[in-house]
């Protein structure tokens, strides 16, 4: 056997499996969920084929705008939060004269580890009308304007969105910090010795560097948001009405309330395409060059 044959069988050995697995784990879940949103299916009786109906339905549903609208609220809080203040954290923790960095970096790690309906409910105390923590401080510093933060018709999805966005906070702090320590020190050194300001040396330093690991925390942040759902069936159950419904809510409701499979599927069926639309762009558009340094 030539080396060229043995490099084959090899690349054959370990890829073949993986993209099985993959296939059967995520592809065909994927096709099967479109191919059920063209029937009419309660999930018991035979399914009658119906075509585009389903979608055709969705279009003239006011459920699904606002699903939409509240899908990229929820993926744009996360962006800001996550990858905004993340990078303040990450700057900050990465810096040498900073002390208790450790006790920093785990304090922000530890909401990751609690369960979603844990958080869930510590913001529904946090949010709550009477005596909740927001209100409380709000009358402590004299300022009257108490809110319904989670039944509110504006502040509801922002609401919510922000319990998701500290809580998975973390993730994005630790990616963006592993980027960051992997910049050589030199450029750092050299722009010190320029007398370049702190700031200003991140910005022209650090954050066109972070462009490969925005890439993947943009996908993370913008495709979580997209996908969000534990969160408003904790906090609110979608309501009141439809003002926190995400399409994950839509299609569980769809799915598993109603008994329209069918049109749950859809619903799905569009929350994979939205999902990969801007996974998509995301790609095309940020870190399009490789960076070396």
């Amino acid at each position: 056997m030539t080396t060229k044959q043995k490099y084959n069988l090899a690349l054959l050995v370990f890829t073949v499996p993986t993209l099985l697995f993959f296939s059967v784990i995520v592809v065909f879940p994927i096709l099967q969920t479109f191919q059920k949103s063209f029937f009419d299916w309660d999930g018991l009786t035979p399914a009658t084929f119906i075509g585009f109906d389903n979608y055709v339905r969705l279009w003239g549903d006011d459920d699904f705008w606002v699903s939409i609208r509240n899908g990229l609220i929820f993926a744009l809080v996360l962006v800001v939060y996550q990858i905004g203040i993340g990078t303040l954290l990450a700057i900050a923790l990465s810096t040498k004269s900073l002390r208790g960095k450790k006790f920093f970096r785990t304090s922000y790690f530890v909401p990751v580890v609690l369960s979603g309906v844990v958080v869930s409910q510590l913001w529904i105390a946090i949010y709550n009308t009477d005596g909740g923590l927001i209100n409380s401080l709000l009358s402590l510093f004299g300022f009257n304007y108490q809110q319904a933060w989670l039944s509110g018709e504006h502040s509801s999805i922002w609401a919510i969105a922000f319990s998701g966005a500290w809580h998975h906070l973390g993730i994005q702090l630790v990616l963006i910090y592993t980027a960051i320590k992997s910049i050589p020190e030199q450029l750092y050194e050299a722009a010190t010795i320029d007398g370049a300001p702190f700031w200003k040396m991140h910005w022209k330093i650090t954050v066109p560097l972070l462009s490969e690991a925005y890439k993947f925390c943009l996908i993370i942040a913008i495709t979580g948001g997209l996908n969000a759902f534990q969160n408003m069936f904790v906090m609110t159950n979608g309501g009141p009405g439809n003002i926190s419904y995400t399409l994950t809510f839509m299609m569980y409701k769809a799915a598993f309330r109603s008994g329209e499979y069918g049109y749950g599927s859809a619903a799905a069926a569009v929350l994979v395409l939205e999902c990969l639309l801007f996974t998509i762009l995301i790609n095309k558009f940020v870190a399009r060059e490789k960076i070396n340094y």
